[in-house]
């Protein structure tokens, strides 16, 4: 095969260029690493620039030819939107008509709708281009990781030419046609991109991909490349406007829409003064579940929801829909609202194999370590929340809850490029687990992701599955709240934990460990050797003494005499759940009863309403909840 094999016996020359050949257990060099040092030497690529653009795309994983959100096939993520959407199965929901609400969303276009070629940005089809350089036929480049990493090659060679630099050996030369690679329009993202693979150059990487294979990169950390020649690339400049957003990420302003349209109707957002007026104390993390393209439509639509960042997946690039200051409609609960900072990422939850770029998941580490830094927000997972962490306020609410971004979603990964690894914190006597599975080896079975009851594509995971015993032969863990007999489906969190969040241990028996979890005693497999979950300590609450049990919330409001005049009471309903005595549940803060007061257009009216009543958020299921402190008394875990 051209690219794969005709330069392999330059691998032999490049290595000592490059640092060691790293080898598999036999000894060998890995394939995949090979094929790099082959389609470098074929193409004047240096091999660690290759190498580099690889893993900001993929982590070098081969992801077994399936696409990612944005169609990019293999390591060096070349795209082929038109291939993957006419490949792509009609997404349904498994259980309840539409559990997470997303059926307003622009989904993936069916085949009978598709644009023209032309009409397909270029940075979704990457691949035929690099089928013209390389002769190589599509599929070979979209189920061959050899071929593959020869078409990166072809390009990023094709675009230092067009550039009119030379071929060189340097590393530092071949900046701006690793901005070029990016596909992206703009020089602030295609800037922002290269800055990130020079990065991983600099530091070095070496994993294993999800075939397997050792793949290695040496660390050149003194390698300063030549920015200057991105001013050749031609590209548009981006208009930042009103962003608020870090200088190590590229971010565009395009704005929702604040609009009054009828009688006592406006949308799709409300102007306030956080956090001037009010903390803000989460961050929300969603998946689109649209394209690109469809869902900047979407949030520029005054009827529809709005949240105040969208994230592209090709290359991470970012846009700002709503200021800080403001309360996106994004959560579906209102307090949560009003407290909170919503990212959308563009992507699918009930397509495993439809996988994240690096370049979108560091570009939202970056993002939402700035987010949190500014406004004081911790980063553990009582306050960077899933969409399915969000827990529905009232009774009534609950089964309509959004269960995004899902169990593919890398919880792990994303914590280490936040700054935050999830690494024990205490000894078997702390009290307390923090769920950490491997997600490439953690591999649930879940139903439904192309119809109900039909099994998903076996991929890793960042979720575990909760019993009623220390057994798989157990009965599924219920959720009283949702009503409905578990299921293993992809959007059923009745019995279902995620990675980073904690829970209080109820007690062990061989391979399986119990925590306490919606007020009743849940087991998860937990194996020494290939453990689930690591050991931590922490703050919990159990009910004061004398209480047989208290009540949880969905939302943490006032009590009724802190309202003003003016300004409607609202109910403070517990959820159908309780918090028995003698269990614990970990605290993820305290805070007062809130409530944000805005019914119209007019912000003149809008009030923040605190009260004297304290509330304690825990970790009560797989989504958050609240208790009053006056029901509960705070200890150590380990007490």
């Amino acid at each position: 095969m051209r690219g794969s094999v005709t330069a392999l016996a330059a691998t032999a020359l490049l290595f000592p260029l490059l640092g060691a050949a790293p080898s598999d257990a036999g000894g060998s060099v890995s394939g995949l690493q090979s094929a790099f040092a082959s389609a470098a030497a074929e193409y004047h690529v240096p091999q660690s620039v290759l190498l580099g653009v690889a893993y900001l795309q993929s982590r070098w994983d081969s992801h077994a030819g399936a696409p990612s959100v944005t169609g990019g096939y293999g390591p060096m993520h070349l795209t082929d939107a038109r291939t993957a959407l006419a490949g792509a199965a009609p997404h349904h929901s498994d259980g309840s008509e539409d559990p997470r609400g997303d059926s307003a969303r622009p989904p993936l276009l069916p085949t009978a709708e598709l644009p023209r070629t032309s009409a397909i940005p270029a940075r979704l089809r990457t691949l035929p281009k690099a089928a013209e350089l390389t002769g190589l036929s599509a599929k070979q480049l979209r189920t061959d990781p050899a071929a593959n990493v020869t078409g990166g090659a072809a390009l990023l060679a094709a675009a230092q030419k067009e550039l009119g630099e030379p071929l060189s050996s340097d590393p530092a030369d071949w900046y701006g046609a690793v901005a070029r690679f990016s596909g992206a329009d703009d020089t602030a993202t295609a800037a922002a991109y290269a800055n990130d693979v020079y990065d991983v150059l600099r530091t070095g990487q070496e994993r294993h991909t999800d075939a397997g294979e050792l793949v290695a990169l040496s660390a050149q950390p003194n390698l300063s490349p030549d920015t200057a020649q991105l001013r050749q690339a031609g590209l548009r400049t981006l208009r930042a406007g009103e962003t608020e957003c870090p200088p190590t990420v590229a971010c565009e302003w395009i704005p929702a829409l604040y609009e009054e349209f009828g009688e006592d109707d406006y949308g799709n957002h409300d102007l306030g003064d956080r956090p001037a007026s009010s903390d803000i104390d989460y961050i929300v993390i969603h998946d689109t579940e649209g394209a690109w393209e469809g869902v900047l439509t979407m949030v520029q639509d005054p009827t529809y929801v709005s949240w105040q960042y969208t994230l592209r997946s090709t290359d991470g690039h970012i846009a700002q829909h709503v200021k800080a200051k403001d309360v996106a409609w994004h959560a579906g609960n209102w307090y949560v609202n009003a407290k909170s900072i919503g990212l959308e990422h563009e992507g699918f939850l009930a397509k495993p194999d439809a996988w994240y770029t690096e370049a979108m998941y560091r570009s939202s580490a970056r993002l939402v370590t700035y987010l949190a830094k500014k406004h004081g927000i911790p980063l553990d997972r009582q306050h960077i929340l899933g969409h399915d962490t969000v827990p529905g306020p009232t009774t009534s609410t609950i089964s309509g809850m959004h269960t995004d971004p899902g169990p593919y979603w890398d919880w792990r990964h994303y914590f280490e490029l936040l700054g935050r690894p999830l690494a024990p914190s205490a000894g078997p006597n702390g009290g307390l687990v923090t769920i950490r599975p491997d997600y490439a080896t953690n591999r649930p079975r879940y139903t439904g992701c192309v119809s109900a009851g039909q099994a998903c594509a076996d991929h890793g995971s960042s979720a575990v599955r909760l019993y009623s015993g220390p057994g798989e032969s157990y009965p599924l863990i219920k959720d009283i709240g949702l009503g409905s007999t578990p299921t293993t489906g992809v959007n059923d969190l009745s019995s279902r934990v995620s990675t980073g969040q904690q829970y209080a241990v109820a007690g062990r028996s061989g391979d399986w460990t119990a925590i306490w979890y919606l007020g009743q005693k849940a087991w998860f497999k937990n194996p020494k050797k290939s453990p689930t979950a690591v050991d931590a300590a922490g703050r919990v609450v159990t009910p004061k003494a004398g209480l047989k049990s208290v009540p949880v919330y969905g939302r943490a409001y006032p009590e009724a005499s802190a309202y003003p005049a003016g300004v409607p009471a609202q109910a403070v309903s517990p959820l159908p759940y309780t918090l028995p005595a003698g269990q614990r549940y970990v605290v993820g803060g305290k805070v007062p009863g809130e409530y944000y007061y805005a019914v119209t257009f007019d912000e003149a009216s809008h009030r923040v309403v605190v009260g004297k009543d304290q509330y304690y958020e825990i970790q009560f299921g797989h989504r958050v909840a609240y208790v009053r402190a006056a029901d509960v008394r705070e200890l150590a875990s380990g007490s």
